[in-house]
């Protein structure tokens, strides 16, 4: 059966509950039913100051003779598969918990030092133009003596594009540094990403304002509904991050040097403003709201007031056509022979006056 557009969705079901439904109905402790790929993507970058060998892998056994090289070696896997990650954590020593992490959906971003290594879980963002929805992307970091472990869930996305061109520059920092600097560049990467995702949200949030002002309807609400939403992820992601930094700046880990630790600080500030830029977008859609309600109330306010002018306005006419429909034999004018264009006169005459009077006291 083909997929409905969005369009038609949100026509269909403008509030979106399956949406509501995949972001709150969150258990970590419940075993993922993750679909495994067919196969696995392996990158190597192994690389010191003046060499490097890139290489990709069609076995994951081919990675193994990277673990005790003198040079830096970055492994990225593309695609989480028990058999596969299992291997390759237990080459690397790395501790089982670590590995249920890594193959566990929904976990919250935080950092862990066991047996010597070092591992990060975070999320990566994307902005799906099509859904106007905040895609995102479990990420596992492991820093160990001379190598840098990277899990990926899709291997057709990522941001680490940045990274793999700078790796071909003799002369940068990247190829002076060690494993601790390769392991802050990936997490910077991620970092950075969140403000471009932040302000595609952005961008819609001021379309959606001017929509408000302009016309406020159901649609206008749904859009806040599903904008809400969005903000829900944004937050969830990104805020637990700045634990995460904290907590590998607070690290005694001989894998990180005290020269690394500035660049993690820049981390930490970049994700404490990602931080704040969340709650401000969390407070403007509730504002959104609140504005939203009070155009609807403006709105219905003015069409209160037109139907009020307008009954008062057909008040003497009504008043007039009733005195005169009385069963009384003896009504003044009633058998005039002007009687009836004068009855007219006054019907429309009392209500120019009373039209006069309104707008000099201001009411419309």
């Amino acid at each position: 059966m083909r997929k409905r557009s969005s369009y038609l969705d949100i026509v269909l079901n403008p509030f979106n509950l399956l949406r509501t439904k995949r972001i709150l109905h969150v258990n970590p402790t419940v075993a993922p039913q993750r679909i495994e790929p067919e196969h696995i993507n392996l990158y190597v970058y192994d690389y010191d100051t003046e060499n490097l060998h890139e290489e990709k892998l069609n076995e994951v056994k081919d990675a193994f003779r990277y673990k005790h090289t003198a040079s830096v070696t970055w492994i990225n896997v593309d695609g989480i598969r028990r058999k596969d990650i299992e291997e390759i954590c237990n080459h690397f020593n790395v501790h089982p918990l670590v590995t249920e992490d890594i193959m566990s959906i929904g976990q919250r971003p935080k950092v862990d030092e066991i047996d010597g290594v070092i591992f990060c879980l975070l999320n990566m963002l994307y902005f799906n133009e099509k859904d106007s929805a905040v895609e995102t992307e479990q990420i596992s970091i492991v820093l160990g003596k001379q190598f840098v472990l990277s899990f990926q869930e899709d291997a057709s996305r990522d941001v680490f594009n940045p990274l793999r061109d700078k790796i071909h520059f003799r002369n940068n920092k990247l190829r002076q540094s060690g494993t601790d600097y390769l392991f802050y560049t990936l997490i910077d990467l991620i970092v950075d990403n969140y403000f471009v995702v932040m302000e595609k949200l952005s961008d819609k949030i001021e379309v959606l304002e001017e929509d408000i002002i302009r016309s406020p309807n159901n649609r206008s609400l749904a859009k806040i509904n599903q904008l809400r939403k969005e903000m829900i992820v944004l937050k969830r992601n990104i805020t637990p991050v700045r634990d995460m930094v904290n907590g590998i700046l607070r690290s005694e880990s001989e894998l990180l040097n005290e020269r690394t630790a500035k660049y993690f600080k820049d981390v930490y500030d970049h994700i404490v403003q990602a931080a704040d830029l969340a709650e401000n977008y969390r407070d403007m859609m509730m504002n959104l709201h609140d504005l939203y309600l009070s155009n609807v109330n403006l709105k219905m306010n003015e069409v209160m007031k037109v139907m009020a002018i307008v009954t008062c306005l057909l008040a003497p006419a009504t008043v007039i056509g009733g005195m005169f429909g009385m069963n009384f034999d003896i009504i003044p004018y009633a058998h005039h022979q002007f009687g009836f264009y004068l009855a007219c006169g006054m019907m429309i005459l009392i209500p120019i006056v009373m039209l006069y009077i309104f707008r000099k006291r201001g009411w419309f």
